[in-house]
This record gives C-alpha cells, structure tokens and sequence, in this order.
C-alpha cells in the first residue's frame, strides 16, 4: 500500500538567518514561518493521517444483525498506544489495523484491539478484516483463498459463495477445568454446579473456558454475570432444529463482564471440543446474539484433513476514511 508518512517537515533553513531573511516579502517570511512549526494537531499530537476505513458486520444472518468490527486498512506508521487509544474510542468489541505482511506467505498483516487490549486472535475479526483486505483489492470475488499473520501466526481464509470462513487455529489451553474452577463459573453464572455437564478450556487466544449445558433454552435464561473469567456456553437445541447449539459469550473488560454478540473465536474451539469429542458432528450451524438482540448465525465444517472451518456472512456497512 502507497502511505504518507507522518513528518515534522519544516522550512527553518530557508529562514533561519537575517542575510536570507532579507531575499523574502514580509508577506512571505510570515508564511515561511507557520510553515514551519511542527505538524500537530489541535492537541498537540504530530498531524494525524487521512487512512481509509470500514466497518463490516460479522456473522449476522442479514446486515446489521451480526457483530460489528472496525477496520482500519492503511494502519503503517501508527504506535500499538495509538491503536488501543482508537479501539477504545470505536468501543466496539474489537478494531483492526491491516498492515503489510511480513511472512512472504500472507497476503496481509492484523492486528486485534479491544478497548481495553490487544489480542493475539479473534474470529470475527478476522472474517471482517479479510473481507475489508479484498474489498479495498477490488477483489471481491468467490472464490478467493487468503492467509492473514497475525500474532497467533498464519490463519488460512477462503471465501465461498459469499460466506467467509477461516480454518480454526490450535487451541493454546485445552483440556478439563479444576473443579474449583468451574465452580467459580457456576456461582457466576447463578446456576447449579450440576446444570454445568462439562467444562474445557478452549482457549486459542482470549482464554476461553467451554461449558456445556442441558439446552440453548437454558443457555438463553442465563443472567450477564460477573467474572473474571472468559466464558463461552453452549446448550443443544433438540433433533431436527436448524441449529445445533445456542451460544453465548462473556468477558471482562476493565473489570466489568461484557456480553460479545457473536463469537468465531469461541465457536472456533468449541467446534474443536465438541467434534473431537463426538458430541455433534459436521457440518452444523450454531446460533449466537439472540440475548442480546442480534441474530448471528455461525457455520462449522470440517475438511478432508480433518481441520474445523468456522464461517458466517460478512457485509460491508460503512465505508469512508478516518483521521488517525
């Protein structure tokens, strides 16, 4: 990507003596000088970069029905500090900056804020950055097949008959929670330890703790709790449905437990947990964000090598250019 590099750029040596003072109209030293103050803005920050962006719903089975991401595409030359101040001010649960590459596999570079951190990996994300990488490549057509870098690594992404999908990455945690643990959980959520059937870690980045409960129609009672602890649940919905599993997702920001409208991430490992353990097999469809109004709809697969794909609709919902 061609970028304008953020500068200090100054006329002072044309100025900076009386002898070449004297060659310059009054109107024109005046000029020279305001010219060379340093570029900053009405802050004091050095001047900010015209930088185009989107933002994208992710997952939602319509527009606007999703999760909403922000991009930024020409992100080269802002600070990590720079990042996390506008991925705070978005307040979106994550923000984007498309870098170039620095693999000589990928075909770009991300990475992931919250407003409170920087992630390693997130699922919706990445289906809402890829879809912005090929949109500003004038490239929107099916059948594309991507890599992103990121900092958990290489994740491969293809687009197929307009649904983007990215191949699971492997869990960094995996396995059953202690007791105490899932207890923790339990009280959090205001249920019974029993209404918990299983609970795994299914961390591939945001520390995910799995719990399995009896059905989506308890998973939809649960109560926003207050926690510590990065919680997916999932509860089946009965033979026949046109889902498999209701899912919601909970995390701390700051201290305060937020509710995520629709998860790839999460729905990454828990298809992971659920196929390996040979509670559902793909390809299904998970539905997430009906409690908090959305009406997200995420597709698992699995591949000939055995890899889970998590896939969903990606819709492009604004588009202009930001300062930063």
């Amino acid at each position: 990507m061609a970028l304008v590099e953020r500068s200090s750029f100054s006329h002072a040596p044309l100025i900076s003596s009386n002898a070449r003072r004297q060659h310059f109209a009054p109107g024109i030293i005046t000029s020279l000088e305001w010219l060379s103050r340093p570029l900053t803005d009405p802050y004091g920050r050095l001047s900010s970069v015209r930088r185009r962006f989107l933002q994208v719903d992710v997952f939602g089975e319509h527009p606007y029905e999703g999760n909403p991401l922000a991009v930024v595409i020409d992100a080269e030359g802002l600070t990590a500090a720079e990042m996390q101040a506008f991925a705070n001010w978005t307040n979106l649960s994550e923000t984007t900056f498309l870098l170039s590459p620095t693999h000589a596999e990928a075909d770009y570079r991300v990475r992931i804020f919250t407003p409170t951190e920087e992630l390693p990996f997130a699922g919706h994300p990445t289906l809402g950055s890829a879809s912005a990488w090929l949109t500003i490549q004038n490239h929107m057509q099916t059948g594309a097949d991507l890599v992103q870098e990121c900092a958990v690594g290489l994740v491969e992404i293809r687009h197929r008959e307009n649904v983007f999908s990215f191949k699971a990455p492997p869990l960094m945690r995996s396995g059953a929670a202690d007791e105490h643990v899932v207890a923790e959980a339990a009280e959090a959520l205001a249920i019974h330890r029993s209404s918990i059937i299983r609970a795994e870690w299914v961390d591939n980045g945001p520390g995910w703790l799995g719990l399995l409960l009896q059905s989506a129609d308890e998973v939809l009672a649960l109560k926003s709790p207050t926690t510590r602890l990065s919680l997916g649940v999932a509860g089946a919905y009965p033979s026949g449905s046109p889902f498999a599993y209701e899912v919601r997702a909970f995390y701390s920001s700051n201290g305060i437990t937020m509710e995520d409208p629709v998860t790839g991430s999460l729905n990454a490992s828990l298809a992971q947990w659920m196929i390996a353990s040979g509670r559902c097999s793909a390809p299904y469809q998970v539905c997430q964000g009906r409690a908090v109004g959305r009406n997200g709809v995420v597709s698992i697969d699995v591949d000939e090598g055995g890899d889970v794909w998590v896939g969903g609709n990606v819709a492009v919902c604004v588009s202009g250019e930001v300062d930063l």
